[in-house]
């Protein structure tokens, strides 16, 4: 009796494990097309060609276009094969243990220049495709708002610890970070003006301590 138990028990393991890999497949497929032809010319067909499955194992597994695209994201923006919320990552924990203002905008700059490099061209391929694509467009302004709402946060934080000039508002402080922090303007430096990442990590903590800081 424990054996049978014991044998269905790793079945069902083992079969999760395979379901989990074969998904990571469809979005490691997605997302080197989306990067490479953009999104409107990525096909839930190509995908499914590109991981080696059928197009129904991708609609089973992740879904449709603007669901994988939104996963893809999810997991740009938490570098790991999961979605992980704001208050989880570890950057987010270290800028709230850090006192120092200064410090905690050097903690945020160097985790931006990590997502930037794995978020950076789907989130533009993203952006382009949803001014004529509906469902591109409704993911696009979710994670452009949640995005938005984590700038006014990290503000919130920089006020907190005395950081913030006193003649910022939360808002005009928080939409001043989010405009130097998008990933449009990362491509524009990284690859339209050759910056090295280390570059861009260097100008955009030193951009925000003069914008921001007393």
């Amino acid at each position: 009796m424990d054996d049978r138990v014991k044998k269905r028990s790793y079945d069902v393991a083992a079969r999760q494990a395979q379901s989990a890999a074969t998904r990571q497949r469809i979005i490691d497929a997605a997302r080197e097309l989306i990067s490479d032809g953009g999104y409107r010319a990525t096909t839930i067909a190509a995908v499914a060609a590109r991981a080696d499955v059928s197009v129904d194992t991708v609609y089973t597994l992740v879904g449709r276009k603007p669901v994988l695209v939104a996963e893809l994201i999810e997991q740009a923006i938490s570098g790991t094969d999961h979605a992980v919320t704001a208050e989880d990552r570890d950057y987010v924990k270290a800028i709230r243990a850090e006192p120092d203002a200064a410090r905690k905008i050097g903690i945020y700059a160097h985790a931006m220049r990590e997502t930037h490099a794995r978020l950076a061209p789907i989130f533009v391929a993203l952006r382009d495709a949803s001014s004529t694509d509906a469902d591109a467009r409704d993911v696009w302004k979710r994670i452009s708002d949640r995005r938005a709402a984590n700038m006014r946060q990290f503000v919130r934080d920089l006020r907190a610890a005395g950081g913030l000039r006193h003649d910022l508002s939360i808002n005009d402080a928080a939409d001043t970070v989010w405009a130097t922090n998008s990933p449009e303007l990362y491509v524009m430096l990284t690859v339209e003006r050759r910056w090295s990442p280390q570059h861009y990590e260097d100008w955009l903590a030193d951009t925000w301590r003069r914008l921001l800081l007393p």
